[in-house]
């Protein structure tokens, strides 16, 4: 099976990863089309275990790899870990840089940036951008050069963390007065930014396996401020921190049985 798809142009697997693991928001968001309302108690669980899920995803598929593809490389473990390091930091920069200059709301913390002349709606969808693409970049990242078992681990995982993502999101629509169908399709929407970010990631470690390691820390890196800047926050904010401890760590293992049976 692995072995069929190595055929495959890496930019091609990058984009249908990352669609498959984008159109996980759609399906965590079914739901939301019967059920109106679910509990705080859950919601900090169900985002708890999103970012287990990306931080195992983060660890086991992106930063070790890109620390085996830098010493392939440089054949010295200090200049490896150093190229792994700039990446991450480069990575965290830019998302940061993306939360201080797009104005966004978060469906629980609120808004952030200037934000006066534009609907809450659009507010939420660049959340989500800002949220998703990373995710996207990780995938499309992962399936570079030897590794297309991280590729495959990656947007499994992140589409298995976008369901219950997506069901909050909906959900977080729902009490902003949204139909069921608006809320539905809003989440599902909201997918398809990943499928952008497997793309650029993808076609870019295409062009140059050099760009491999610094792509795969550049990807971690971001994923990394995201589970700490935004979801773990959102998850303990709503009162249940236990039972967010408890989603992010059923949310690792889970990704981490994942990575290594599929690797």
């Amino acid at each position: 099976m692995l072995d069929f798809i190595k055929d495959i142009p890496t930019i091609y697997l990058g984009l249908i990863g990352s669609f498959i693991a984008g159109m996980g928001t759609g399906v965590g968001a079914i739901p939301v089309l019967v059920i109106r309302k679910i509990s705080q108690r859950v919601q900090g669980a169900m985002l708890g275990f999103g970012a287990g899920v990306m931080l195992a995803a983060t660890s086991f598929s992106l930063v070790i790899p890109s620390l085996e593809a830098a010493t392939l490389q440089t054949n010295s473990n200090t200049f490896s870990a150093l190229i792994v390091v700039i990446g991450i930091l480069l990575g965290g920069l830019f998302l940061w840089c993306s939360h201080q200059y797009f104005p966004h709301e978060h469906f629980i913390k609120g808004p952030e940036g200037n934000y006066q002349n534009l609907k809450r709606t659009w507010l939420f969808v660049i959340a989500i951008a800002i949220h998703n693409f990373p995710e996207g970049l990780a995938v499309g990242v992962g399936f570079g050069g030897e590794y297309v078992a991280n590729g495959i681990a990656l947007a499994v995982g992140i589409g298995l963390q976008n369901i219950p993502e997506g069901f909050v999101v909906a959900i977080a629509l729902l009490t902003e007065k949204y139909s069921r169908w608006s809320a539905f399709s809003v989440a599902l929407l909201t997918g398809l930014v990943e499928p952008l970010g497997g793309l650029i990631g993808a076609g870019v470690v295409s062009i140059s396996q050099a760009i491999l390691p610094w792509a795969m820390a550049f990807a971690a890196g971001a994923m990394l401020f995201v589970i700490s800047d935004e979801i773990i926050p959102e998850s303990h904010s709503l009162g249940h921190e236990k039972e967010a401890t408890i989603g992010v760590m059923v949310g690792f293992v889970i990704m981490m049985f994942l990575d290594f049976t599929l690797g």
